[in-house]
C-alpha cells in the first residue's frame, strides 16, 4: 500500500471511529503530507527508521521547534499504529526510534494585571450607559469578558451555543478538547450583567440558529472575527503588545496563580487533561513566587548573626540563631 492509499485510508477510518475534532482531522492531514512529500510514492511496509531520523533532521533544519516536531511525530506514530492494528503491518518503524530532540521552553505571554484593567475598561467604553449601545458593541464586550472570566479557548468561546448558557448558577457547558465537558464559570457580577444583556438581545434578534456570538450577518462569527476584535481594543487601549485571544487564555492562568489560586484549580478552569501542560505557568508567575518567599521563607524565621567583611576573601561562616528578626552586625 502506497503512503498516498494509506494516508487517504488511515483519515477515513480512524476518524470514522474516533471522536475527534475537525481541525485535529486537518492537522493530521497536514502533516502526513509533508511526509508523503518528503518520502515520495513509497510502500508503507519499505519506510525505515532510518528514513523518519532523517525526516526528523529535514524538519530540524528547516526551523521547526522541538514541540511541533514531537507533535508531527506522534502523528505518525498514530498512523503507523492504526496499519499495525489493521493487518497491514507486523510492526511500525517508530518502534525502533527513540527522538531526543531536547526541551524548549517557551514562556507564555500575558498581559500585566494594568494592562488588563485597561482593556476591559476600553472594552465597555464602547457601551451608551442608557441604551447599551450597538448589538454589535455589546457582542464585543460579552466576547471579551467571557475570555477573561473564564480563560477558554478561542475555538471553544465561538462554538458556544445559547443552550450551553446556565442562567441559574452563570456559567456555560464546555465541550473541550478530546470531546472532554466542563463548566466555565462567570465569576463576578459584572461579567454575568453583560452576558446576561447579551443573551437577552440575542434572544429577540430571531437568529434562526443556536450559535451564541454571531457576526454582522448574523451567522458564527469566527475566530480571526475575536482576534481582531481584541486587536482593536487593545489599540484602543494603547497597549503596543500584539494582544490575542491565547494570550487572554495565559493572563488568566497567570493571575489566578498570582492571587492564589491553587494550580489544580487552575487546571480544571483551564480545560488540560495534565497537570503538566498547567505547571508552566508557575514559571511566569515569578512576582507572586518571589512575594511568597519573602513572606514564608525560613530565612526570615532565623536570627543570622554574621560579619560582612570589607575583603570577601576574609569571610567568616555565618552563625544561625533561633530568634526572629534577623540581626546583621557589620
Amino acid at each position: 500500500m502506497t503512503l498516498s492509499d494509506a494516508t487517504e485510508g488511515f483519515l477515513n477510518g480512524y476518524f470514522s471511529t474516533c471522536r475527534r475534532s475537525d481541525k485535529t482531522r486537518t492537522a493530521y492531514g497536514i502533516d502526513l503530507a509533508q511526509l508523503q512529500s518528503y518520502l515520495g510514492a513509497q510502500d508503507i511496509a519499505l519506510i525505515t527508521p532510518n528514513q523518519l531520523e532523517a525526516w526528523a533532521r529535514e524538519l530540524q533544519s528547516q526551523g521547526y521547534a522541538s514541540a511541533s516536531i514531537r507533535r508531527k511525530f506522534a502523528t505518525v506514530r498514530m498512523f503507523f499504529g492504526h496499519w499495525v492494528r489493521r493487518g497491514e503491518l507486523t510492526q511500525s518503524p517508530l518502534w525502533k526510534i527513540r527522538l531526543d530532540l531536547g526541551r524548549e521552553r517557551v514562556l507564555p505571554r500575558n498581559l500585566t494585571a494594568s494592562d488588563t484593567q485597561r482593556l476591559i475598561e476600553t472594552a465597555w467604553r464602547g457601551l451608551d450607559p442608557s441604551t447599551g449601545g450597538t448589538f454589535t458593541n455589546l457582542r464585543d464586550l460579552a466576547a471579551i469578558e467571557i475570555l477573561f472570566a473564564t480563560g477558554i479557548r478561542v475555538g471553544e468561546l465561538v462554538a458556544l451555543r445559547v443552550s450551553d448558557w446556565r442562567e441559574d448558577d452563570g456559567s456555560f457547558l464546555i465541550s473541550g478538547k478530546g470531546s472532554r465537558q466542563r463548566l466555565a464559570l462567570l465569576p463576578d457580577e459584572r461579567s454575568l450583567h453583560v452576558v446576561r444583556m447579551y443573551v437577552s438581545q440575542r434572544a429577540g434578534r430571531n437568529l434562526g440558529h443556536e450559535i451564541l456570538l454571531v457576526n454582522s450577518v448574523g451567522a458564527r462569527i469566527s475566530t480571526q472575527g475575536i482576534a481582531r476584535i481584541l486587536s482593536q481594543v487593545a489599540k484602543l487601549a494603547g497597549i503596543e503588545a500584539r494582544v490575542t485571544p491565547h494570550m487572554i487564555r495565559h493572563t488568566v492562568a497567570t493571575l489566578l496563580l498570582r492571587y492564589g489560586a491553587d494550580i489544580r484549580v487552575v487546571q480544571e478552569v483551564l480545560g488540560h487533561a495534565s497537570i503538566t501542560t498547567t505547571q508552566r505557568y508557575t514559571h511566569v508567575s515569578k512576582d507572586h513566587l518571589l512575594s511568597t518567599l519573602r513572606a514564608r521563607h525560613p530565612n526570615h524565621h532565623l536570627t543570622i548573626e554574621t560579619t560582612l567583611p570589607r575583603n570577601p576573601a576574609t569571610a567568616k561562616t555565618p552563625v544561625l540563631q533561633a530568634g526572629y528578626p534577623p540581626k546583621f552586625k557589620r
